[in-house]
């Protein structure tokens, strides 16, 4: 999954449902405020309690694939609205969902959610370019690296990432409070699950952006950690160094450029503590502070939509002036070993913009 040298792109606008908005304007006001809206699920854990999760509410009680479906073609409306509906078809659209390795992953999930967005959006987006991005936390980052090899096609100038995912299943919980990894009453070194859907719109870096400006992806990178939090290797965060370093030299930029960085982090304190270690082995330069953002404290744990609730949250505060400055570093570990990270710099309407 290494990243090849390419220009950036740009995000042109989002879609997003999470468990505290509807909209991608209301899940990141609430990600803002830090709200998050956990309720009770119907399942327990092995004391008898309640699981609390992150959950999103739709019109009906749909689970499975069908509310996956639901919240994917909700994003997807979002994102597309000001777009005519006839120009859809021509866009490739990268579908991230969870990795095979999934506890409790629904079967042939690929090939049926797909079908059943289709199905519900009553179109057909560019299926010769159209592909699924299997790969958890890291979905993400991985369609990003697949979204500007399209976009430096000459008759491909926007793509769409789609991602739903969500862990609220009776054997994904079960698999994770036996791994001793769910935030119960007798585990506080735990994630709390959730749900959710996002869907960006990407272009080149000169497309258009909205009156305040642009968030770009300015560079990429990858890497495999050995010491994923199934293994019993000593944690020296080698892999998520290695991706941010590669992130860091796409972009042109080292460590103290960035103002803050925003991370797919939850409740476990594995992926603080390699959060902890990658920054001190990149950062050469003094910084007063450096805030990590870390959205899943309001959404939960929702796995492959992480990637967009986080480049959501990132457009956001850039675009509303709240973010401490226009570059922000974004990374993601998978519990497998994938590593990736993300350059982000925001650019001003009518600022110049290098490749």
């Amino acid at each position: 999954m290494s990243a090849p040298a390419a220009k950036a792109m740009a995000v042109v606008r989002v879609g997003l449902v999470t468990a505290v908005g509807a909209t991608a304007p209301s899940s990141c006001a609430a990600l803002r405020a830090k709200i998050g809206n956990p309720s009770e699920t119907r399942f327990t854990d092995a004391s008898g309690q309640w699981i609390t999760a992150h959950q999103v509410q739709l019109e009906k009680p749909w689970r499975g694939l069908a509310k996956l479906a639901r919240m994917a073609a909700l994003a997807i409306e979002e994102a597309l609205h000001p777009l005519p509906r006839s120009h859809w078809g021509r866009l490739p659209v990268l579908l991230c969902v969870a990795e095979p390795d999934r506890p409790g992953r629904i079967d042939a999930l690929e090939a049926d959610l797909a079908v059943e967005i289709r199905r519900l959006l009553g179109v057909r987006f560019d299926e010769a370019r159209s592909a699924t991005v299997a790969h958890g936390r890291v979905a993400l980052a991985v369609a990003l690296n697949s979204a500007r090899r399209l976009l430096a096609e000459h008759d491909c100038e926007q793509v769409l990432i789609v991602a739903a995912d969500g862990l609220i299943g009776r054997h994904t919980l079960g698999a994770y409070e036996a791994g001793s990894r769910l935030l119960t009453g007798n585990n506080s070194n735990g994630f709390m699950p959730g749900e959710a859907a996002g869907a960006v719109l990407l272009g080149r870096a000169d497309a258009a952006g909205g009156p305040q400006g642009r968030l770009l992806i300015a560079g990429l990178g990858f890497a495999r950690e050995a010491a994923h939090i199934a293994s019993e290797a000593p944690l020296r965060g080698d892999g998520l160094t290695v991706a941010i370093r590669g992130a860091l030299h796409e972009a042109g930029l080292a460590m103290h450029d960035f103002d803050c960085r925003i991370a797919d982090v939850t409740g476990e304190h594995y992926y603080f503590k390699e959060a902890s270690l990658a920054l001190s082995r990149t950062l050469r330069g003094r910084k007063e502070s450096f805030d990590l953002w870390h959205p899943a404290e309001c959404t939960g744990e929702v796995g492959a939509a992480s990637g967009v609730v986080m480049l959501a949250v990132a457009e956001a505060a850039c675009a509303k002036g709240y973010a401490p400055g226009a570059n922000i570093l974004a990374h993601w570990s998978g519990d497998s070993g994938h590593r990736a990270a993300a350059a982000l710099r925001w650019h001003p309407t009518g600022a110049a913009v290098s490749a």
